[in-house]
């Protein structure tokens, strides 16, 4: 007890002016940090400003929701592209995103909820295809060679979807995305600039006379938590510090699953009755509505990503952990009761549609019937601890994957709850109705599918969409390398075993959020900036309250938080500047 509330003491102390100024803690205070705060942090701090960094996590979650990411970044003309023989340009990428968003919330309209985030856009498409990748080359950010292509689309031109391959794999994935924002931050504590104050749980913001002024709340008993892990919410003291600015990065709302219902768009169905959680535990969504308390505007908040293609994580690192299966496209789809998906509901091609068909079928889950064969070459697993090669920068065990399927895809095979792994197709069949306990899955229907499907494979051309695009994932090189298995027919056993993967939606991340200008100064409702406010990542959708609209290109959510962070930290310290 005694042990309990001296450390309580201790993170009172943190309370205290952390700079010896009188009348302020600080030039600026970042809520949240994860790497839009860490961005935003070592821009300020680069400008000479002293700044605070809080979070209601322990040291150990440094980096947030980054920290476990795939790294994957949307870059436009690079020179990853260009070795891959892929031809892009700004243009082609932003006849891509607007085909993506959709944006039709007033964009015209000062006041519209899409109008922030349509200049947003364009300026992020600039950042994309100009300094966004010297930038990060120059802190030591290094890519995979070869680049992914994800959302493909399936539909017209000027439809959703990335025209071409731009989906770039981080050398080192999430954690080397965090780590040199991570050094900046640190080496800027070790100067006296930042101080971190961990354990610290904003509960409300202070204003004086309209302006933001500072922020309040409780702070939480010391915790030991691993990484990801909960951590404890006991409170033994509380605190209120001053800054003139104060730029909330705080994160989405992907672990609250009652929030994500009560924001579920009509356009998407139902919400599931089960879904796989993406993301931590504290990504909770509270500062969304402490900070629309003090004044600032939330808009789209029915936007939201969410993928269909998550199993539950035989080995959980937060509550209802779930992993997401980034596929290559040559898997069966089918929904619950065995009725395959048509287009554009192909793996990797249009997963909110898809989300929708699978809400649509009356069931929270569907199904791919896939080939030990596709498996190997087609199947990658979501984060960083899923991918030692490319995290550990391993290359030999990276190059292993030419001939053996990775090490974490067969242990979620032969561990996960939802693989069903059979030589026949009357036992998977039977498989997969008793992994469900249920009747579902007919094995003359699955049967009458696949055979029609395996039939179109003995040409070089085809009328079924999903082989045409086999075809053409094989087309280019990166994919025929390292993501396309050879068109092949589902049954035939020199391709086998079969595989059967219940597929469930698990909840990821959130669209909309607070409307921003291009500063990354909060709006109120009418429009105008509520002094000494900033926000910046996915709290603020990540950039204007929903740069990506309705739908987004993949790639882009990191860089997002980097672009709107850099954008808020620039600004915050021009504000502050005397």
């Amino acid at each position: 007890m005694a042990g309990g509330v001296l450390a309580g003491a201790a993170l009172a102390a943190q309370a205290s002016p952390a700079f010896g100024a009188e009348s302020q803690d600080a030039d600026a205070i970042v809520v949240g940090h994860g790497l839009a705060g860490l961005v935003a942090t070592a821009e300020l701090a680069a400008a000479g400003r002293k700044v605070l960094l809080l979070d209601q996590e322990p040291e150990a979650s440094l980096g947030g929701q980054a920290f476990w990411s795939f790294g994957g970044l949307f870059l436009v003309d690079s020179d990853e592209q260009r070795l891959m023989g892929v031809k892009d340009s700004r243009d082609l990428a932003w006849q891509d995103w607007l085909g993506t968003a959709g944006f039709d919330r007033g964009v015209d309209d000062p006041k519209g909820q899409d109008h922030w985030a349509y200049k947003w856009a364009e300026s992020y498409v600039d950042f994309a295809s100009g300094e966004k990748r010297s930038w990060l080359a120059g802190l030591g950010v290094q890519w995979f060679p070869i680049v992914g292509w994800a959302e493909r689309g399936g539909g017209l031109a000027h439809g959703h979807g990335n025209s071409v391959p731009r989906f770039h794999v981080t050398w080192g994935t999430g954690p080397a995305v965090v780590e040199p924002f991570e050094k900046k931050v640190r080496a800027a504590v070790a100067a006296g600039k930042v101080g971190f104050r961990f354990r610290h749980r904003v509960d409300g913001l202070v204003t004086t006379g309209g302006v933001v002024t500072g922020v309040r709340g409780a702070i939480l008993e010391p915790s030991g938590a691993a990484r990801g892990t909960p951590s404890s919410r006991t409170v033994v003291g509380d605190f209120e510090l001053r800054a003139p600015v104060v730029v909330v990065t705080s994160g989405g709302i992907g672990a609250n699953q009652d929030l994500i219902r009560q924001n579920w768009p009509a356009r998407l169905g139902t919400p599931p009755k089960f879904m796989v959680t993406g993301v931590p535990a504290h990504v909770d969504g509270r500062m969304l509505g402490i900070t629309e308390q003090a004044g600032a505007r939330i808009v789209n908040p029915d936007r939201m990503w969410h993928y269909t293609e998550g199993l539950r994580n035989y080995a959980p690192i937060w509550p209802n952990h779930g992993i997401r299966i980034l596929p290559g496209p040559s898997s069966m789809w089918f929904d619950a009761t065995g009725r395959r998906f048509g287009t554009p509901d192909i793996p990797g091609y249009d997963t909110l549609h898809t989300l929708g068909s699978i809400t649509a079928s009356g069931y929270d889950y569907s199904w791919f019937v896939t080939t030990q064969k596709i498996l190997a070459k087609e199947f990658a697993l979501s984060g960083s601890e899923q991918n030692p090669d490319l995290t550990d920068k391993n290359v030999w065990q990276l190059l292993s994957r030419i001939w053996q399927t990775p090490e974490p895809i067969e242990r979620f095979k032969n561990k996960g709850a939802d693989f069903v792994v059979a030589t026949s197709l009357a036992d998977l069949v039977t498989g997969m109705n008793k992994l469900t306990g249920n009747d579902l899955v007919r094995l003359a229907d699955l049967k009458r599918q696949i055979e029609a499907r395996d039939r179109e494979i003995d040409n070089p051309y085809t009328k079924d969409v999903q082989v045409m695009g086999i075809r053409n994932a094989l087309a280019y090189i990166g994919d025929s390398l390292s993501r396309t298995a050879s068109a092949h027919k589902i049954l035939d056993p020199s391709a086998g075993p079969l595989i059967a993967v219940r597929l469930n939606v698990l909840t990821r991340k959130t669209l909309g959020g607070l409307q921003t200008d291009l500063s990354g100064r909060v709006l109120g409702p009418t429009g105008s900036p509520i002094a000494g406010l900033y926000a910046a990542g996915e709290v603020a959708g990540f950039g204007g309250g929903g740069v990506h609209g309705y739908r987004s290109l993949e790639g882009t959510f990191l860089g997002g938080c980097l672009f709107s962070g850099r954008q808020a930290g620039r600004a915050a310290a021009a504000a502050t500047a005397t």
